[in-house]
């Protein structure tokens, strides 16, 4: 009996869940107390009166550790995630306050490991967040955080990793060298900027990647000798590319795409001996790759279209004279290249003349009050002294046909080629269409007519008519005309011009817009994809060059115009292909509210409703662009939703079964065989599946869609360069 009681003694004693000594009441209590200022999230449904905190089993969504009577480690992850353009819609109630619930936190003074993802965090981050003297990793990633990032972050000084991915914070990053053991950096999806971050040159890992940095990338990277990950993609990262940055000691991973990086590499540069991966596409590069990257390696991925570059596969390069043009229409911002003792003088000079800048200001101000009120009666009787004949347009300014404030930069790339932007008169549009000959006419639809024509020089054009409503104002038609003339782009059947006339005698009255767009004559890409004559230049690469091009058509469209333009209703049949099968999106929404019959998914909206269509609008735009990746694979036209829902999921069931490779090769197109890498088009069915996911807030971003389509066509690239093309059409297979 008393060696029993002994046995059960010993076991309760070494029993791994028990605990001798409970949480502090405090400590208890300030969970809870977080349990219901985040709303009860599911994550934290085991939290009741009697949980004992310290000996919850750890799950995906739930982390609590503890060491001596105190928390050391609180992770959650929420059902609150943000995807890219959503809105508050999502986050904790407006009873919210993240100031109240970081006081409260930070009473949690042990803590080593706060991570709270996607738990609808709103509001500017306080202050106070240095309160955690001992805090080594910080993850306040996926929320709806706002403002700058608090200066007093620094004084963290024992953290180790700071992630603070996929929020709202904008402005500059504090000074983060005096933490001193950051290993981790992941400022990832904000709108951060414009300098590139300082930092320890202990950190190992640098995630910037979709902000606004508009800086040099700096030199003093040279010596991160431990930093492994470098990402800073889809910035505005100007100046020389830095050659050291493939050679860096311990470099696995270095994507700088979507930059405006100039320059070459010198011959001789030598990579580091880790680096997996490569990504130096969509910049202003020349000369020649690093020999160290060009040459062909499986253990290496290595991305590089789209720059100016004269080797490797040219298809995918733009000419010279392009880099050579944006590189000079590329400076750094001022601040970069003042020194700081410009600055202190600058300073000096600015107090000195305060006063007297004050009183020329006052002067101005008057000044610009008439000269405004003048210009503004002028604009008012746009129309009313407008001739019909002589002058019939609707005239953009000199400033607004230069001015680039709603555009990117990757406008002036998508220009290429292309004429000026040109306001037509009238008779120019008549003379063009042969006074609108019915036997030019093109289509008819609720909003107008579409015509072809020929311009005096020769262009044939398509003349596409839009009738306006009664009421609108000549100004907001104004503004409305400015950002439609930024639709010029190489992915899209792009705008030359515009004429707006206010003619009695021309369609009842009504205002009139006559947009003049590019005329496109090889044809649809459903047409290319099903006649036996052009499906024989239609073979894997070609058609990942064309869902390329759709998907850059589609950023563009998203991003690439302020605002951006959503719910763009896309159909493989309104894919148009050049001559070079250069991929044009021929049916893109226009912005005009006003226009009679108009699509709009916005019209009449609430501003609250207008913000989730725009995100419903983005999400549709990637499914459709699903439906036509999964035509291009297939070679099958789904002509229902439940065609559509068939064909995804036979993807999705090639994609999980044992024997993928063979069914994945069996639902391609027949046409295909031999022309595909099994790599290249087991990526493209993954986001395919991806994009056409039933949940909207499942499918990804049109950067990811892209970035995956990119990385297909580089793997396709580096196996037709191998010997396996001529090996597998021998043999009959892919």
């Amino acid at each position: 009996m008393m060696k029993s009681l002994i046995f059960l003694v010993f076991t309760l004693v070494l029993l791994p869940g028990t605990s001798l000594s409970q949480l502090s009441p405090s400590e208890n209590r300030i969970l809870h107390q977080i349990q219901k200022v985040l709303e009860y999230p599911p994550s934290l449904d085991t939290f009741t009166n009697w949980t004992d905190f310290c000996t919850l089993p750890s799950t995906d969504t739930l982390t609590i550790t503890c060491s001596g009577n105190h928390v050391t480690e609180l992770s959650i992850v929420g059902n609150r995630t943000r995807t890219s353009s959503s809105k508050v819609s999502v986050s904790l109630s407006t009873g919210f306050s993240i100031d109240s619930f970081f006081t409260v936190l930070t009473k949690l003074s042990s803590l080593k490991v706060l991570s709270l993802v996607s738990v609808g965090l709103w509001g500017p981050l306080p202050p106070k967040i240095s309160r955690f003297k001992s805090l080594e990793v910080l993850n306040l990633s996926s929320n709806y955080i706002t403002g700058e990032i608090p200066g007093s972050v620094n004084r963290l000084q024992n953290l180790k990793s700071l992630v603070l991915a996929d929020n709202l914070f904008n402005g500059s990053v504090p000074d983060l060298k005096p933490l001193r053991v950051l290993e981790e950096l992941d400022l990832s999806r904000n709108a951060l900027g414009f300098l590139f971050p300082s930092v320890s040159n202990k950190v190992v890992s640098i995630l910037l990647k979709n902000n606004s940095f508009r800086s040099l990338i700096p030199a003093e990277l040279k010596g991160f000798d431990q930093l492994k990950r470098f990402d800073v993609s889809f910035n505005h990262f100007i100046g020389r590319i830095p050659p050291y940055l493939v050679s860096l000691q311990s470099i696995e991973y270095l994507n700088v795409a979507g930059n405006q990086l100039t320059g070459t590499f010198p011959a001789d540069v030598s990579c580091g001996g880790k680096l997996e991966f490569v990504d130096l596409s969509h910049n202003l590069l020349s000369g020649k790759l690093p020999l160290c990257i060009e040459s062909n390696s499986t253990s290496r991925v290595v991305l590089y279209s789209w720059n100016c570059l004269s080797d490797g596969n040219l298809k995918f390069q733009n000419p010279n004279s392009f880099c050579h043009e944006e590189a000079l229409a590329v400076k750094p911002p001022k601040r970069v290249q003042e020194k700081e003792s410009g600055i202190k003088i600058g300073l000096v000079l600015g107090i000195i003349g305060g006063a007297i800048g004050a009183m020329a200001i006052l002067g101005m101000i008057v000044f610009i009050v008439f000269r405004r009120k003048g210009r503004e009666a002028a604009e008012h009787n746009i129309y009313e002294k407008a001739d019909v004949r002589k002058d019939s347009s609707l005239r953009l300014s000199p400033k607004l046909l230069t001015d680039a404030r709603h555009v990117s930069p990757a406008m002036r790339v998508g220009a290429l080629g292309l004429p000026e932007y040109h306001v037509f008169d009238f008779d120019e549009v008549e003379e063009a269409t042969n006074n609108f000959d019915p036997a030019n006419l093109m289509g008819e639809g609720s909003q107008g007519q579409l015509y072809k024509g020929r311009l005096r020089e020769g262009s044939v054009v398509v003349v596409r008519c839009l009738r306006l409503m009664q009421g609108h104002s000549s100004q907001s038609l104004l503004r409305h005309m400015e950002v439609i003339s930024k639709l010029r782009y190489r992915h899209l059947v792009s705008l030359l011009g515009h004429c707006v006339i206010n003619h009695q005698e021309y369609s009842n009255g009504a205002t009139t817009i006559f947009l003049i767009f590019e005329f496109v004559s090889n044809g649809t890409l459903r047409s290319h994809l099903t006649d036996w004559r052009k499906k024989e230049a239609m073979k894997w690469s070609q058609r990942m060059a064309v869902t390329v091009g759709v998907a850059r058509g589609i950023q563009f469209l998203h991003t690439g115009v302020t605002p951006g333009i959503f719910g763009n209703n896309l159909k493989i049949e309104n894919i148009l292909l050049d001559e070079n099968l250069t991929a044009k999106i021929s049916t893109y929404f226009l912005p005009i509210p006003f226009v009679v019959g108009s699509e709009s998914p916005f019209k009449g909206l609430e501003s609250s409703e207008r913000l989730d269509g725009v995100e419903n609008g983005e999400k549709d735009d990637v499914y459709r662009l699903g439906v036509i990746l999964m035509e291009v694979i297939t070679g099958k036209a789904s002509s229902s939703q439940d065609e559509v829902e068939a064909q995804r999921l036979q993807l999705e069931d090639a994609l999980t079964n044992a024997s993928s490779q063979l069914l994945l090769r069996e639902v391609a197109d027949p046409s295909l065989r031999g022309t595909y890498s099994f790599g290249s088009l087991k990526t493209t069915v993954e986001i395919t599946v991806n994009c056409l996911s039933k949940d909207p807030s499942q499918r990804p971003s049109i950067e990811d869609v892209l970035w995956h389509l990119q990385y297909s066509v580089q793997v396709q690239e580096g196996w037709m360069t191998s010997g396996d093309l001529s090996m597998s059409q021998s043999h009959g297979l892919s």
